[in-house]
């Protein structure tokens, strides 16, 4: 956690959150932590507010004590905490602190305004008024006089958000800004993430960018592989001064197509828009212009008796080195529409954006793990990070490292967080109870029987307090409970996209190649010698005793009709990936003609279908 910011007080009772940590033998620092800390630096702003609104130290301390949970995966700060911070420092943007200091004030009106933690359900146990505190610290809160004549004040509300000032106003104008978005402004407020293992591309465009003319680097690869996270790595490391000089102080300007294309309705208004941007960028001289989905600005803004399309107004000014432009396609996109028009391709120059290995996938998830957690409120395991790279590059073939395993820790983590909001199925059970005996009411009013209302109005009260106290428990043990994800949770998650069975996803790699033969011989009677040839095969590939760049195995299983040769191939395919249709079947009898060979790897050059897919070989 960077401290550089924070004030004397803050940093003060950041230490001492630590220190209770370690006193009162708890792996996490909550909240609660935070707000005792605050509370014990008395001579700060949030203890004065906080006495003044009748918070007594030494009861808060004791509750503190008897809510504390022990046996908490969390280690350091929560979740929480870490988003009570990030609010905190946004809060002091909007003030009038010399330098932007983050003060104790602000992590109190942020900790007040947070979805409640255990530190506001203290407070309240003890009586105090939480929205009354919150407003009270929101009067040290201003924002400088000449923008509350410029805006009205926003009020400031638990539970509610204000909004952030930049630290400093986009130097692109308004009419700019309205086909697109500044990224540089975005990394200079902290609302990109962390680009991690990509050094080596984003060295590539800051070398190209450098060039003097044809400085038009074009990222190509697979989708979800990272190509705009390049682009984001050249907006932060030029904002944090990491570039040559010749690009310090540039603004990345990432355009929007569609929204130029967007309501232009009669023939030159796309050519006028796009030639109005353009200028700006060229005049300013200090813009890199970016277009994810380059291939687009072929045939845009074109019509029928026209071929002056975006890519044709563009190729004068990117051969001259007038317009500094980064695009960012896929590898099939570029040989379809930018290779087939060579006056464009050769004024890009292709940087290619490889899938990552699973360990820099690893630590691309570590990276942004405090996003995701900041963002559902729960920890994020290393177990789960693990599980997710490794799962879905098992069984997930179909997309690509590292979008499909940040989707995976995506969707465990919001289905841990709605399982603990929807609650036990017993309030279901209870609710459906209340909805039976006030139906039963309804008809017994109906049937004119006063008797059988009044003992059921009682069934209905006894039932609604139980209920209402089991909610009210369970609300306090939820708010208290630190919710994390596991590699089972994320198993779950691949089982439900692939239809693999968890048991076969979480099972040991080394269990599953051990008890190979086993396997294969549930399916498979006899053939035992074939079973524990193709076996010790599989083990001696998977022990890292072949070649990288050779396959698992290849195998020849030669015998009569009906033996079981298929059988094994489909039982092996079983036992790995879960699932026999895991397994390309090409029958030889449909390659006899010699265009047959079309199928297995797509029509050649000249013939109908060039341009589609590819054949069963190469696309699978």
């Amino acid at each position: 956690m960077d401290t550089s910011h924070y004030s004397e007080h803050l940093q003060q009772a950041v230490e001492l959150s630590k220190e209770a940590a370690r006193h009162y033998n708890t792996n996490y620092i909550g909240s609660e932590h935070v707000l005792l800390a605050m509370l014990c630096v008395t001579d700060s702003t949030a203890s004065r507010l906080l006495t003044e609104a009748g918070v007594d130290l030494e009861k808060y301390r004791a509750v503190f004590r008897r809510n504390l949970q022990h046996d908490s995966p969390v280690h350091g700060f929560t979740p929480r905490t870490k988003h009570i911070f990030d609010r905190a420092r946004e809060y002091s943007l909007q003030s009038e602190e010399p330098g932007f200091i983050t003060g104790t004030e602000h992590v109190l009106l942020a900790m007040l305004t947070v979805d409640a933690g255990l530190a506001v359900l203290i407070l309240k146990s003890l009586g105090i008024d939480v929205a009354a505190l919150a407003e009270r610290t929101a009067s040290f809160i201003k924002p400088p006089p000449e923008e509350e004549e410029e805006e009205p004040a926003v009020p400031v509300m638990p539970h509610g958000r204000r909004p952030v000032r930049p630290q400093a106003s986009s130097p692109l104008s308004e009419e700019l800004l309205a086909y697109g978005s500044d990224l540089t402004q975005k990394a200079r407020e902290g609302k990109i993430d962390p680009v991690i293992g990509r050094r080596k591309e984003i060295e590539k465009v800051v070398q190209i960018l450098s060039r003097r003319t044809k400085n038009n680097p074009v990222l190509i690869g697979e989708p979800g592989v990272g190509k705009s996270a390049v682009v984001e790595g050249l907006a932060q490391a030029i904002v944090s001064g990491e570039v040559p000089e010749l690009l310090r102080g540039k603004t990345v300007f990432s355009l929007d197509l569609a929204g130029l294309v967007a309501g232009a309705r009669y023939r030159g208004d796309f050519e006028e828009r796009l030639k109005g941007v353009v200028d700006e960028i060229r005049e300013n001289q200090n813009i890199i212009l970016f277009i994810d989905e380059i291939h687009m600005i072929v045939g845009a803004g074109s019509s029928s008796d026209s071929n002056m399309d975006a890519s044709n107004i563009l190729k004068p000014m990117l051969s001259r080195g007038e317009l500094q432009t980064v695009g960012a396609t896929t590898l099939e996109e570029y040989r379809k529409y930018i290779e087939k028009d060579a006056a464009l391709e050769r004024r890009f120059t292709p940087v290619t954006v490889a899938e990552p290995s699973i360990d820099d996938t690893i630590d691309i998830l570590r990276g942004v793990k405090d996003k995701y957690e900041a963002h559902h409120n729960v920890v994020i395991t290393e177990e789960a990070i693990e599980a997710a790279v490794r799962l879905s590059d098992r069984y997930i073939t179909d997309r690509f490292l590292p979008d499909k395993a940040i989707d995976l820790i995506d969707e465990a983590a919001s289905r841990v967080r709605l399982n603990a909001y929807t609650g036990p199925e017993e309030f279901r059970e209870a609710e459906e109870k209340l909805a039976r005996l006030r139906s039963d009411r309804e008809k017994a009013l109906k049937w004119n029987d006063p008797d059988r209302v009044s003992r059921l109005d009682r069934e209905i009260r006894t039932l609604t307090a139980a209920a209402e106290k089991k909610k009210e428990a369970w609300d306090k043990q939820r708010l208290s409970t630190h919710l994390a994800i596991g590699g089972e949770e994320v198993a779950e998650i691949v089982s439900g996209w692939t239809g693999v069975p968890v048991a076969k996803l979480t099972e040991a790699e080394s269990e599953k190649l051990m008890h190979l033969e086993e396997e294969l011989h549930r399916r498979i009677v006899g053939q035992d010698e074939a079973v524990t040839a193709v076996s010790k095969a599989i083990r001696r590939a998977r022990a890292g005793l072949k070649d990288a760049g050779k396959p698992i195995g290849s195998f020849i299983f030669v015998g009569p009709t009906g033996v079981g040769k298929t059988d094994l191939s489909k039982a092996l395919a079983e036992s790995m990936f879960g699932d026999e249709k895991m397994l390309v079947r090409l029958d030889m009898s449909e390659y006899m003609e010699k265009s047959s060979v079309s199928k297995l790897i797509g029509a050649p050059p000249g013939y109908v279908g060039y341009d589609d897919a590819g054949g069963q070989l190469t696309e699978r």
